[in-house]
């Protein structure tokens, strides 16, 4: 058998006792409680610690969760691996109702210069001259399109 590369757990008596307090409180998480479970049941310098397979089972969890938590928490510590981050990559719309409504309804309008109908450029063009903005994405006019009952905005002729 390969030798492994687990991660060691090491917890201060001040960890250990919070973990257990956190277990005992029962109001956390259930994530939280599941990753205080993993910390306890891995430390290494506490009573018996357990294999990842072993605490997987007893926790109902996968033996990857209890590697990534243990991974976690020599890299970053108690507080971080306890508490989900914040989802950083989170977008907001750039557009508030009344702008989409103003966007759906130059979507409906007459295309210009003798087109069958409006582009997905044209339309974020057009958007951006009547409204003195910055740029608008083709594919952002696009969602609110598709977010509309309108039929040009579905795709489909009506």
């Amino acid at each position: 058998m390969a030798p492994s590369s687990k991660v060691v757990v090491r917890l201060t008596d001040e960890q250990r006792d919070a973990l257990e307090g956190l277990l005992r409180a029962g109001s956390p998480p259930a994530a939280m409680r599941r990753r205080a479970g993993i910390l306890l049941r891995a430390d290494a310098g506490g009573p018996d610690a357990w294999t990842d397979d072993q605490i997987a089972d007893a926790l109902g969890t996968t033996r990857i969760t209890v590697q990534r938590v243990r991974q976690q928490f020599a890299a970053e510590g108690l507080d971080a691996t306890l508490h989900r981050k914040k989802p950083t990559g989170r977008r907001y719309r750039k557009l508030d109702g009344q702008q989409e409504a103003r966007r759906v309804a130059l979507a409906c309008s007459k295309s210009p210069g003798g087109r069958a109908r409006w582009t997905m450029k044209h339309l974020a063009d057009k958007f951006v001259e009547m409204e003195e903005g910055e740029g608008i994405d083709p594919a952002t006019v696009w969602r609110t399109l598709q977010e509309t009952t309108s039929s040009r905005g579905s795709g489909r002729s009506g």
